[in-house]
């Protein structure tokens, strides 16, 4: 009987500290060995002058999450994770959202009944915390964090989501109790909801008055307001889907100071700028989006804050509507008004070869930074670590083989997700995934699909190395 059931024979591989050439063995799903020479396997696959990378964690996607009214996300369990293997990614944190008036296990098992049987990635669920009632505080959310649900998401905008402050302070008080980690969505509601009423009473309504709406004193102000509150509370904090200099300058102000801040940015503020909301006619609403995109002084600020460690995590965000659709983005007709387009853009397959292309082929970031980026600091800060993010005994096998010199242009025609657009579309890169493996499973193999809906596992999180320990009481 064959020693392995798969090895990856001399690829270079590539973790988050290292970078060396050798075989990988695979048993049962999981990494068993690492040598120079493996042999006396049941099938192997040859990764001579390719790169193998730990499989990526996109720790912030949405997916089939209900938004109310005639909004509808296109993307199901399916058609999201089927876009995410293809694109290098095993692994996805989507979130199970709390409705104001209805209960966070509600929230769960209605997700759950989602993802069951659809999925073909590996999963686990961040929570979002809507509606904090003493119910949800002293009871459902402890109960959650202890069965493995030990991430959440707090927001300070959106009517149907934002917490005020007395709130969130709440809220940050659990997650110090019980030990699990807070991102928090930085902008100020109120703010916004002003200047979105003097743009309307003012006529100016097409896409690109949502970047108006939203300056970067918004989240600047929101993102200080954040860190005051957690180190009001003492617990570490994520920012998530940072946009540009004056957001950092408040996170780099607190990192300094030694506060436990985190934060995150996504491809949207590395490749498209305020100009693309602007598109001609309505095609600006393709790039709507929470905060918007800045200019490009502000896109090469995000740029050397990912390389000089302000960023931890690099997400897509990935926020599915159809843009010529009146469920999408075109809800109330090719004119609608900003303030009713749906906020978010697709961006699951494309995480990958983006930051690859253009961060590690244009010499940005070298390879351990991107592998830690995209992959072993999001399974680190979520309690997936070393299962997810990592190639090391033990570990499952979770890899890409990764063609560094493939070149291609970016259309949308090529991609996997359930969305008519890329906002990406025509761009030349270089670097794509050639093979994805699931725990040891090839599901995609040089352009064809091979996994099939429901192979992807729940995974309950550990608590995070990076959040308050749980108070022993």
């Amino acid at each position: 009987m064959p020693a392995f059931d798969l090895v990856i024979r001399h690829g270079t591989v590539v973790t988050a500290a290292d970078t060396m050439t050798c075989d990988i063995g695979i048993r049962s799903g999981k990494i068993v060995a690492l040598a120079t020479e493996l042999s006396d396997a049941a099938e192997t696959l040859d990764a001579s002058e390719k790169l193998v990378l730990p499989g990526g964690v996109d720790a912030h996607c949405h997916m089939d999450q209900p938004m109310g009214g005639d909004v509808v996300m296109a993307d199901d369990f399916y058609t999201a994770t089927r876009s995410a293997v293809c694109g290098g990614t095993t692994t996805v944190i989507p979130f199970a959202c709390q409705f104001k008036g209805g209960s966070l296990q509600d929230a769960v098992d209605d997700y759950h009944r989602r993802a069951t049987g659809r999925a073909v990635a590996d999963y686990a669920f961040h929570l979002i915390v809507a509606d904090p009632t003493p119910e949800v505080l002293r009871h459902e959310l402890p109960a959650l964090i202890q069965s493995g649900y030990t991430s959440f998401k707090i927001y300070m905008t959106y009517d149907d989501l934002k917490l005020n402050d007395y709130q969130l302070l709440s809220v940050l008080a659990v997650a110090r109790q019980e030990g699990a980690f807070v991102m928090v969505h930085a902008e100020n509601a109120d703010c916004i909801a002003w200047m979105v009423e003097q743009l309307e009473a003012a006529g100016q309504t097409d896409p690109r008055y949502h970047a108006t709406s939203r300056p970067m004193v918004v989240e600047r102000e929101a993102t200080h307001r954040a860190i005051a509150l957690s180190e009001l509370v003492d617990v570490p904090i994520l920012i998530v889907h940072v946009s540009g200099k004056e957001a950092v300058e408040q996170i780099r102000w607190a990192q300094n100071r030694g506060l436990k801040i985190y934060a995150e940015t996504c491809p949207q503020y590395l490749f498209l700028t305020e100009e693309d909301l602007g598109g001609e006619g309505f095609a600006g609403a393709k790039c709507v989006c929470s905060p918007p995109p800045r200019d490009r002084a502000n896109q090469q600020v995000i740029w050397d804050s990912l390389v000089n460690g302000v960023f931890q995590v690099f997400s897509s965000d990935h926020a599915p509507f159809r843009y010529a659709d009146p469920q999408g983005k075109q809800v109330q007709g090719d004119r609608t008004p900003f303030p009713y387009i749906p906020n978010g853009i697709p961006g699951i397959e494309t995480r990958l070869p983006l930051l690859f292309s253009e961060g590690v082929g244009k010499g940005r970031l070298d390879l351990n930074q991107f592998v830690a980026l995209t992959a072993t600091n999001p399974a680190k800060l979520y309690g997936l670590y070393p299962r997810k993010g990592a190639i090391a005994i033990g570990s499952d096998a979770d890899l890409v083989i990764w063609d560094p010199q493939r070149k291609f242009t970016l259309t949308n025609a090529q991609l996997h997700h359930n969305v008519d657009y890329t906002p990406y579309e025509g761009m030349q890169l270089t670097g794509y995934p050639e093979i994805t493996l699931s725990r040891g499973e090839v599901v995609w193999r040089q352009g064809e699909m091979l996994a099939i809906a429901g192979r992807g596992l729940f995974l309950p999180c550990d608590r995070s190395p990076y959040a308050r320990p749980k108070v022993r009481v």
